[in-house]
């Protein structure tokens, strides 16, 4: 049986915490491997609790603080996760969620060289588990699944890919291409060989391209770069 990761709410701190993006409606921040984006039964630190916390000590406010949550990723996955700073632009960001407005670029390093190096991947998924399956679709509960890649580097028996995801299904990235034969790096729940000395996979959520909730003005938030050997 694998062993799940053990990360420590010793590893995350409100002064490690990357802004990448803030301004009086929303604020956008680097997420580290490992941290959960919200609370769960399990009571580790979440990447929630920090902004909150980042947000009371710098405007000094007492009591409660909003912070609206908008989207997710996994724990083992970094990268741009972005919350609401008022429950108007939580409302209206997680419209653009739903209906698809929001452009979602992603970083993968996999095994083997994909062919051709740039491409669509279409299948069909669904919950099985705790884990998320490719499906037949005449499944009952099977949902589509897309998205785009091309091929960045290539580097020995690796490739570095960027990926633009056109559905939100949970664990969909991992799954397609763990399906097309090249699971991501330190995946080990998705069909790779070996688990990472941090217990990371090599996936991140690179950009988010969304439309402002106050203002007419698209904004693009990128993280910094992987170092991924």
């Amino acid at each position: 049986m694998l062993k799940k990761p053990q990360w420590n709410d010793q590893d995350f701190s409100v002064q490690d915490l990357k802004i990448l993006y803030e301004d009086n409606h929303l604020i956008a921040v680097y997420k580290p491997a490992g941290l959960l984006v919200q609370g769960d039964r399990s009571g580790h630190i979440s990447l929630m609790d920090l902004v909150r916390q980042y947000i009371k000590q710098k405007f000094q406010k007492p009591g409660n603080v909003f912070v609206g949550l908008v989207h997710r990723l996994d724990r083992p996955v970094a990268g741009v996760i972005l919350f609401a700073k008022t429950s108007k632009a939580a409302a209206r960001l997680s419209e653009q969620w739903r209906s698809r407005q929001v452009t979602k670029i992603y970083w993968a390093q996999v095994y083997g060289r994909l062919e051709p190096p740039q491409g669509l991947l279409q299948s069909f998924v669904k919950k099985e588990n705790q884990k998320a399956v490719i499906a037949d679709d005449k499944d009952e509960d099977a949902r589509s699944a897309s998205l785009t890649y091309r091929t960045l580097t290539i580097k020995k028996d690796r490739s570095l890919l960027e990926i633009n995801l056109l559905t939100g299904r949970k664990h969909q990235i991992r799954v397609q291409l763990a399906a097309a034969g090249h699971p991501i790096l330190g995946d080990l729940k998705y069909g790779a060989s070996c688990a990472l000395p941090d217990r990371s996979i090599h996936l991140m959520a690179k950009s988010l391209i969304i439309k402002h909730p106050t203002r007419d003005e698209v904004i693009t938030i990128d993280a910094p770069a992987p170092v991924w050997n």
